[in-house]
């Protein structure tokens, strides 16, 4: 059998890797933010096993409250427990491009924060039914019922914006896909915080605010890669960054405010279930703000973010709903947003 004839008999040194590609690796430094934010994000590190579940006596609730408080946790479980493969796609994507090493360790720990906070939502989920699926688990009352065709709705949804993620994540610069993302973070990091002071169970408390803290770190990462990348930023990616904001607000409202009904797909009684549920929660001593709180919370996060955005020139969509104007962007189109989660 003859000898296969390989490139290095040929040649003094190989061909250059073809790209993207995670070889050759590097170390670059750059950017002292994100060495700030790794540093903090070892130090916060949390389990969410660790907590203080010994507290929560489950059956001092009814199980109309268990079911209200466990849809809470299972809205946020779509987009919570979608975030690791979300930021692990944007992890392989920081190696393939050679990002600076101290962005992709960022990237790592938003990663890892994200599996904690999907351990959460299951843990609770798990806890208050019983069970460890809220879409086969068998509903209890009237109530969880109409729930659980919520959850089912939801997570129908939350697969159709997967699959633009992933046609999305090779196309486009990091600063571009998460531009939307820093918004989200505002409100989320202010809602998780609300939601600590007003929780009635210590472990539900400790959890939000480890999960507030750690939407605080991703914050940063957002707004360190912004400022690095944003003055250079093409033409044609700043109209996609202002459809991609208006995307944004119309995806995160889901579980920060409530569903648009324009871009969600969803049975016509979907709020008014939402609303039932969480009322019930309410009155069990879940802490959920209200609608009116909800909305602030929406609208200072998108006037944090516009600030941001005006310092680069970046056009601002209008945001009717929270009393935002700006650039009207009426054709937003699932092929070609980039939903992050």
């Amino acid at each position: 059998m003859a000898k296969r004839t390989t490139l290095a008999q040929e040649m003094e040194f190989p061909p250059a890797t073809e790209q993207p590609n995670v070889f050759p690796l590097s170390w670059r430094k750059g950017t002292d933010k994100m060495e700030e934010v790794w540093a903090s994000s070892r130090r916060e590190v949390w389990d969410p096993a660790q907590l203080s579940w010994d507290t929560f006596d489950v059956e001092s609730y009814t199980w109309e409250e268990r079911e209200a408080i466990a849809y809470w946790w299972t809205l946020l479980s779509v987009f919570d427990a979608s975030a690791p493969p979300v930021f692990a796609s944007a992890l392989i994507k920081t190696y393939e491009v050679h990002e600076e090493d101290a962005v992709r360790r960022c990237f790592f720990s938003v990663t890892q924060d994200e599996q904690n906070h999907e351990q959460m939502c299951g843990m609770a989920i798990t806890k208050l039914l019983g069970y460890h699926d809220p879409v086969t688990y068998e509903p209890k009352t009237e109530l969880g019922e109409l729930a659980q065709r919520n959850v089912k709705w939801l997570y129908f949804n939350g697969g159709r914006y997967w699959d633009g993620y992933k046609q999305a994540v090779p196309k486009y610069p990091l600063a571009v896909l998460f531009s939307s993302f820093l918004m989200g973070e505002i409100a989320a990091a202010t809602i998780f915080h609300q939601m600590a002071e007003g929780a009635r169970e210590p472990v539900f408390e400790e959890a939000f605010r480890n999960i507030g803290r750690d939407e605080g770190r991703h914050m940063a990462i957002c707004m360190a890669l912004m400022e690095r990348d944003y003055p250079k930023l093409d033409l044609s990616d700043r109209a996609l960054i202002t459809k991609q904001i208006r995307a944004g607000y119309l995806f995160l409202s889901a579980v920060l405010f409530e569903p648009p009904e324009d871009f969600w797909d969803l049975p016509s009684d979907f709020i008014e279930v939402q609303r039932r549920c969480e009322a019930v929660a309410r009155e069990a001593g879940f802490h959920i703000p209200e609608y009116e709180a909800k909305k602030d919370n929406w609208r200072q996060a998108i006037l944090n973010l516009k600030a941001v955005l005006d310092k680069y020139d970046i056009p601002f969509p209008a945001i009717p709903e929270v009393g935002i104007s700006g650039e009207e962007v009426n054709d937003i189109d699932l092929e070609d947003i980039i939903p992050v989660f």
